[in-house]
């Protein structure tokens, strides 16, 4: 499939500025991100679309910046939300929570809960001709401040979750008993990224308020999001958990586009899109995401490299054969198999020890690529605390050195810091 766009698809984008040579030629290229931004808003901006952004149909965002720079985009009010909320809702692994009226807890980075209460804060200001500061500016956001509409609340209030303390925990245990106490049968839906849960779920273990289900109430359905969620965290979460979890793959721009069953299988959810692989490099079995989507009326997006990355499970370029997104496109190492990416690190490590929670693979700083031998650390931290096994530690050396061509040490750390986003980088330079 050569992926050019359905002549549907080019009625819809026939006057909007930035697709006209594409129209006029009978081609389009991919679109790059750099191409969406330069000149923009005018190269997006028709009639219709000012008559919307004049109707409040459509507003200005930025994407989150967390994987790339920040975005500007046009979009529907609460795009991502109702994106959300119909895969919920549809879900057959999950959509009873949605029908009970479960409320969504959403513990994710503190960038998101910032973002939230931010906005909420505007709309006080609007309301009651403020600033839009709160009174005490350097009080911490209230539960209503951070609820997003009256079936989501964030909970997150710190940058690193490993670096949670006891009463950080204790407030977010809290929040998810006062959630569940809202409902009928004391049910809600915890909608995460698996990192994030992960640490809340072993800093209750440590403070022995795990064991007790009144103190962690325990939720009806789980989604993972936001970020990849490693083989091993999926793995701890499930053994935690008497509950589906179910993984979305989506971005800022262009919604949810795939979502997995609850044994981790990928499915898609392509309405008003369609999907192309094209191979990183030639000959390589990693591609990269091309994305046709019209779902967003006010900014169609034709032949859109996302950045991300994705692998099939025969190696053939079949959007319906997808396994795994695992990783984005500039943060690829160069490996003597070709392009190595933050998923097939993980799968390495999941393989060699389930033991393991955050990873890192650090490169020293001098070793350039094709500068002779090389060599890399593999940070990790453990959900126990312990380090590896000899025999585990240098298994798993072993293996990520086959993979990247680095001979690889394995080094234990009681942390690896978050990034600056709420994400952790799985590539780094010393």
């Amino acid at each position: 499939m050569d992926g050019q766009p359905t002549a549907d698809v080019i009625e819809q984008v026939k006057d909007i500025p930035i697709y006209r040579d594409s129209v006029a030629r009978g081609h389009f290229p991919v679109l790059e991100k750099p191409e969406i931004a330069r000149g923009f808003p005018d190269n997006w901006m028709t009639p219709p679309l000012e008559a919307a952004l004049a109707a409040g149909e459509a507003e200005y965002v930025l994407s989150t910046g967390t994987n790339h720079a920040r975005m500007q985009l046009i979009r529907p009010p609460y795009f991502l939300l109702r994106s959300y909320y119909r895969l919920w809702s549809e879900h057959p692994d999950i959509a009873h929570t949605w029908r009970d009226g479960c409320r969504r807890a959403s513990l994710t980075t503190v960038l998101a809960t910032e973002h939230v209460a931010r906005v909420n804060a505007k709309k006080r200001a609007g309301r009651d001709g403020n600033d839009g500061h709160a009174s005490t500016p350097d009080a911490e956001p209230s539960l209503d401040d951070r609820r997003l509409d009256e079936r989501t609340v964030y909970l997150n209030l710190r940058l690193d979750p490993a670096l949670w303390e006891r009463a950080d925990v204790e407030r977010m245990l809290g929040e998810l008993r006062a959630i569940a106490a809202s409902h009928p049968e004391g049910r809600y839906h915890l909608d995460c990224s698996g990192y994030h849960l992960a640490h809340l779920v072993r800093h209750a273990e440590d403070a022995g308020l795990w064991e007790d289900p009144e103190a962690f109430p325990r939720p009806a359905s789980i989604i993972t999001a936001y970020e990849y969620t490693p083989r091993n965290v999926r793995r701890f979460l499930e053994s935690r958990f008497d509950c589906p979890v179910v993984d979305l793959f989506g971005s800022t721009e262009l919604g949810y586009l795939f979502c997995s069953d609850r044994t981790g299988s990928y499915r898609p959810y392509l309405e008003g899109m369609s999907v192309e692989l094209l191979p990183v490099a030639p000959g390589s079995t990693l591609y990269s995401l091309i994305v046709t989507s019209v779902r967003n009326p006010h900014m169609p997006l034709v032949r859109y490299r996302s950045g991300d990355c994705a692998r099939t499970r025969d190696g053939s370029p079949d959007p319906e054969k997808i396994v795994s997104f695992c990783g984005r496109e500039k943060e690829l190492l160069d490996g003597p198999e070709g392009p190595v990416a933050a998923g097939d690190l993980d799968e390495r490590v999941g393989a060699a020890s389930p033991r393991v929670f955050v990873h890192q693979l650090l490169m020293p700083e001098g070793e350039s690529e094709g500068s002779g031998p090389q060599s890399a650390v593999l940070r990790c931290t453990t959900f126990d605390g312990k380090p590896l096994g000899t025999d585990e530690s240098e298994a798993l050396g072993r293996s990520v050195s086959v993979l990247t061509g680095r001979a690889c040490r394995v080094e234990h750390r009681d942390h690896i810091p978050i990034g600056a986003s709420g994400k952790y980088a799985w590539l780094a330079r010393k």
